[in-house]
């Protein structure tokens, strides 16, 4: 094959690297806005109030975890634009990484919480451990966002310290640090942290799957008893529950596919240049990105100061 027969063989390729490169770009910066909106939403509640509910507390540790996480992606992101040859343990590299294991950890367990207090405080069930928990989960959950805390610092360290090692023995092998391909180092970084990531990422996911599946049975019960009674599907509570049902499945879904495009990254099934590999790249931003929308549709008070907002524009406007 000549040279000219790989030109638009490549030229595709980079056709498609920067599509994806845009999409991801585009989910950030939605991410970016939506999170940034509901921090300011709930931070006007608490400077209002000077306080904030048990659900706030989670829904905005939870967006500020999303906001940052969005620009550390876009930061990296612009690094390795600017310098594409960079090694993979650059010092740059190196800190966002950690930056990225924290944030990432975090948003993981955040979300988990929030389906355990969701859970806790709308499901119906009859079980002694349940309704305990029905009465104490409000008092729990400067706990839950301490432990969130705890388990994302724990889960960083270990992968920073696991990053120095591998570092350490490139080093130790002969090898300098620009003669060491991104791939192998990948690759090797790969392998060293697969079972660490299962860990640190499948426990919160689970946790998260359990809040949701049994919030959703329980909805789902409610919804189907009010469908069968006279109102039918006129009635109010029906009609809530029905919106419940369907931003809690949607949440569920984009949890789970972020969750696997993570678990799909770490095993390296794709290598970086390939095009599948970026499609669930994009995966993993699409919860953080179309979830906040969600929120703010789907929370009366959110929803409230959306639309005070728009008002107070349109009314700047004209």
């Amino acid at each position: 094959m000549s040279g000219n027969d790989t030109i638009p063989e490549l030229s595709v390729m980079d056709k498609r690297a920067i599509i994806l490169s845009t999409i991801v770009l585009l989910l950030c910066l939605v991410a970016v806005v939506g999170n940034g909106f509901i921090i300011v939403a709930l931070g006007m509640e608490w400077w209002r109030r000077r306080m904030l509910s048990p659900c706030d507390q989670l829904l905005v540790s939870l967006g500020v975890s999303r906001f940052c996480l969005q620009w550390v992606v876009i930061g990296k992101s612009t690094y390795v634009f600017l310098y594409p040859e960079v090694f993979l343990y650059n010092p740059v590299l190196q800190f966002v990484a950690v930056q990225w294991d924290f944030w990432n950890a975090a948003t993981l367990w955040f979300c988990s919480w929030l389906s355990v207090f969701y859970c806790v405080k709308i499901a119906t069930l009859t079980h002694p451990v349940f309704l305990w928990l029905k009465q104490k989960v409000s008092g729990l959950v400067p706990w839950m966002l301490l432990s969130s805390v705890v388990f994302s610092s724990l889960s960083t360290i270990l992968f920073c310290i696991g990053n120095q090692r591998i570092y350490q023995n490139y080093l130790r092998s002969g090898l300098q640090s620009w003669n060491v391909t991104g791939d192998a180092a990948g690759r090797t970084y790969e392998n060293f942290f697969f079972h660490l990531k299962v860990v640190t990422w499948t426990v919160p996911t689970i946790v998260f799957l359990t809040g949701m599946v049994l919030l959703i049975t329980s909805l789902g019960r409610h919804a189907k008893k009010s469908f069968l009674s006279i109102s039918g599907s006129r009635d109010p509570r029906s009609q809530a529950h029905i919106k419940a049902l369907l931003a809690l499945s949607s949440f569920t879904i984009l949890f789970t596919y972020s969750f696997l495009s993570l678990m799909l990254k770490a095993t390296g099934v794709f290598p970086s240049q390939e095009f599948k590999h970026g499609l669930w790249q994009a995966g993993i931003y699409l919860c953080t990105a179309v979830h906040p929308i969600i929120l703010l549709t789907s929370n009366p008070r959110l929803r409230a100061v959306l639309v005070r907002g728009c008002s107070l524009r349109r009314a700047g406007a004209s």
